[in-house]
């Protein structure tokens, strides 16, 4: 059985108005519809998932996540931000700092530099714990700016003028321990950039530091969340109800981001088609002008989430989508005795 058309929006659909959004919140529970079966159902739930990868590169991801409820889409996002492991400068023994930097700050800013390093490599460090091979990676920072000799005369530029003007990250030097340089022969230990701007020195000043990184989550500090962002938007959805012909085709056209709608030629006269709503932002602006009343609904599909993520660098971003997946996978063996017991059910 189906259901009317005004019915099936409010189930499936969030709907745009000009000043308000109505049906934010999922109706899709059973009994709510007369006809319609919503109980949870593993059959129609595989029929009805899919991922789709739309864009791929080094550093970001954009996919689609269709068939889930938006409670399971933010739990992803959130774990991306907060609780996939990643390698960052966690401790900083300072020897000489003669910079304008003071230690605490030079300290942070060490932390907050990507490492290329995989965490499923290493083990978490408690508290108690020794530094090993398998739970802490060792770099050494050692630059000390001098005057260069023979610079140009009337040079200005301090990279002229100085040796180690600048320290970048690539001044970052890895210290293999244990069997580190053999596991990670093939693909070293690093700085995800090299560019990274640290400190400026200038002649006599000197930054020796050592520095130990361990495996920790965003959670605890950002330094360790994998990401730069996380993030999902609903798909938007444009219906045209009535022909939009002629000028109006036109002003049509400019109220929404370019290639969201096309003008063609029907009977030699202008008509307006929607033919990619995914690109249109939601920006209500269609709904502003008198002449459209009625010609247009504005609706995002709830069930379907265009999700993006963007990496830090060290993990790739199709990785830590599967690693998030991971996390949700143990979170939910760790309740499930617990709601068993509870219900007096086996786990």
């Amino acid at each position: 059985m189906s259901l009317p058309e005004h019915l099936e929006t409010l189930r499936t659909r969030v709907v745009i108005e000009k000043d308000s959004v109505h049906n934010v919140s999922s109706s899709d529970y059973p009994h709510q519809y007369p006809g319609i079966d919503s109980s949870w159902n593993l059959e129609k739930f595989k029929e009805q998932f899919q991922v789709k990868i739309n864009r791929l590169s080094d550093l970001e991801m954009e996919f689609d996540l269709i068939g889930v409820d938006a409670s399971i889409a933010n739990a992803f996002r959130r774990i991306l931000l907060a609780e996939v492991a990643t390698m960052a400068i966690e401790k900083v023994y300072v020897m000489n700092n003669t910079s304008i930097i003071q230690d605490e700050v030079l300290a942070h800013r060490l932390g907050l530099i990507p490492i290329k390093a995989d965490p499923l490599l290493f083990d978490f460090k408690g508290e108690e714990d020794g530094p090993t091979d398998l739970n802490t990676i060792v770099f050494k920072l050692n630059v000390k700016c001098e005057r260069k000799e023979g610079a140009p005369k009337g040079a200005t530029d301090p990279k002229d003028l100085y040796t180690n003007s600048q320290v970048l990250s690539k001044d970052l030097v890895w210290e293999p321990k244990g069997e580190q340089a053999e596991r990670f022969a093939d693909d070293p230990i690093r700085p995800v950039l090299d560019d990274i701007l640290i400190a400026k020195l200038r002649p006599g000043q000197e930054i020796d530091v050592e520095l130990h990184c361990h495996k920790g989550v965003g959670k605890e500090h950002a330094k360790w969340s994998p990401v730069a962002t996380a993030s999902y938007r609903l798909l938007p959805e444009i219906k045209i109800l009535k022909p939009i012909t002629g000028a109006d085709a036109t002003k049509f056209q400019k109220c929404f981001p370019p290639g969201v709608i096309d003008i063609v030629e029907e009977n030699g006269e202008k008509l307006a088609k929607v033919v990619n709503a995914r690109k249109d932002t939601v920006s209500r602006e269609v709904l502003r002008h008198k002449e459209f009343e009625d010609k247009v609904r504005l609706t995002r599909v709830r069930d379907h989430f265009i999700f993006n993520i963007e990496s830090a660098g060290a993990i790739p971003p199709q990785d830590l989508f599967v690693q998030a997946v991971g996390v949700l996978i143990e979170k939910i063996k760790a309740i499930k005795p617990a709601l068993a017991q509870a219900t007096g059910e086996s786990a």
